[in-house]
């Protein structure tokens, strides 16, 4: 496969990918969850179909502990510590690698949406790219199911700084403002791996670790245009997952009639519709927070120049940003091919690639991961 005409290494502005989308607005994003709901769809049916099968499987270990309880406490607590293990083996093991593929389907289509308007110029269908895609870039997308632990210590490194500063100034009451802070900045640092792959498919590198040390700087470098994203998402988070939980609990009661130990039923009526409600924010409202903090990172590093001085503050703040850069060193990947595009293959670049006169950050303090 040839070099992608928007990938651009050695340059001050590392992409030159074109962008659909005017704005980075929730009404922008919805449209996007709107137009890839099948894939949300699919995530909300397997995710219930396990939660119907969580229920039904503690409620079969539970039950059965109290049955071989009755024959002598340790058979009792054998069967519970085995029927938990198991099911811990196959949520991590199967299902959420599983998850994990769809996720980058829709992320590949998302990106898709975003940068071109259309699914491969309407020649194929919604789940047909988003498999060729992962199917094409599995080496990649595997190695990213790995570099999403090291971006995420990152970003946890970064962000101690941002939430450190409040540590300094002496205001009355900083403290909650603090908590606050941490609140959103978690948010910020949920969705930031999957949106570094989702700037690896619009760049078009064949070396994630690149792209993902890239798009960490770049990151960084627009982390208040993000941090205001976040406050949102907040906000939508705590309002909307309390509405799915009312809403869940009618089926859940049902649930909970139908278990053992009904006069416990009030609890697992909660329990149940909490499960449901987990289920909502993950296949509905995941993907559009996501697509929030996508798109803003999409908008605000457009015709960016990369300011290198990160490099170094980010090296200084994180270990793990240091393992991400001799990762990239030592890519030996050819997904894209070795080649990649020249001033004279790449598209003229516009007025609008010339770095952005924003004020750079201060400098955070020196703190290890």
């Amino acid at each position: 496969m040839s070099a992608s005409p928007y990938h651009h290494p050695d340059q001050p502005v590392r992409h030159s990918y074109p962008l659909a989308i005017e704005n980075a607005s929730l009404g922008t994003a919805m449209g996007l969850l709107l137009k890839t709901l099948p894939y949300a769809l699919v995530r909300f049916g397997i995710l219930l179909a396990f939660s119907v099968g969580t229920i039904i499987w503690f409620g079969i270990v539970f039950g059965g502990a109290a049955l071989l309880s009755k024959l002598h406490e340790i058979f009792g607590g054998i069967w519970m510590i085995g029927g938990i293990g198991v099911y811990g083996w196959f949520f991590w093991t199967v299902i959420r690698y599983f998850l994990y593929m769809i996720k980058a389907g829709h992320i590949a289509v998302i990106t898709e949406l975003v940068t071109t308007g259309s699914i491969d110029n309407g020649e194929k269908k919604m789940f047909e790219y988003g498999k060729d895609v992962v199917k094409e870039r599995f080496k990649e997308i595997s190695v990213l199911f790995g570099l999403d632990l090291l971006i995420t210590g990152v970003v946890k490194s970064f962000n101690r700084t941002l939430e450190g500063v409040a540590n300094f100034l002496p205001i009355p009451g900083l403290d909650q403002l603090a908590k606050v802070v941490g609140v959103i900045l978690h948010a910020m640092t949920t969705f930031i791996d999957e949106t570094l792959f989702s700037y690896n498919l619009a760049r078009g590198d064949d070396n994630p670790w690149r792209s993902g040390r890239d798009g960490l700087i770049y990151y960084a470098q627009n982390s208040k245009e993000i941090l205001k994203t976040s406050l949102w998402i907040v906000v939508l988070e705590k309002v909307l997952v309390v509405l799915a939980w009312i809403l869940c609990m009618a089926p859940a009661a049902v649930f909970a009639y139908l278990m053992p130990g009904n006069e416990s039923g009030t609890l697992w009526m909660i329990g149940i519709a909490a499960l449901f409600a987990w289920n909502i924010k993950a296949a509905f409202l995941h993907p559009l927070f996501l697509i929030m903090i996508m798109i803003k990172f999409h908008v605000s590093v457009k015709g960016q120049a990369i300011d290198e001085t990160w490099d170094d503050r980010l090296t200084r703040a994180s270990d793990k940003f240091v393992k991400i850069k001799d990762k990239m060193k030592g890519w030996a990947g050819d997904t894209f091919g070795s080649k990649t595009a020249t001033p004279e293959e790449a598209p003229a670049p516009s007025e609008n690639l010339l770095p952005s006169e924003a004020e750079t950050p201060p400098e955070p303090p020196e703190i290890k991961s």
